[in-house]
């Protein structure tokens, strides 16, 4: 069962270029580190498109910014942690969720 994704490789929000981490967190949703895209997105169970939540301004080493995003984790407050590959370094994000 394709959960996301899987419309060929691309940068559109129905596509994926090598995910490499996937994380699903206490409300059910699909968190995927888009590597090739340099973005970490969101599904919803039944989407057809997913939402960026992190990478929204491209490749690059700013704090807004990722650079081949590998895997993900949360801690105990829901905080994201990003492992950031070619920036040599990990993000903390707070994600807003509803």
């Amino acid at each position: 069962i394709v959960v996301a994704g899987g419309n060929s490789e691309g940068n559109h929000l129905n596509q994926l270029h090598s995910p490499h981490g996937v994380i699903v967190d206490n409300l059910g949703q699909i968190i995927i580190a888009d590597s090739h895209n340099h973005r970490i997105m969101l599904w919803c169970e039944g989407d057809t498109n997913g939402s960026i939540v992190v990478g929204e301004n491209g490749k690059g080493k700013e704090s807004n910014q990722l650079n081949d995003p590998r895997s993900l984790s949360f801690d105990v407050e829901g905080n994201l942690y990003v492992a950031d590959s070619h920036n040599h370094r990990v993000q903390k994000y707070e994600l807003c969720n509803e």
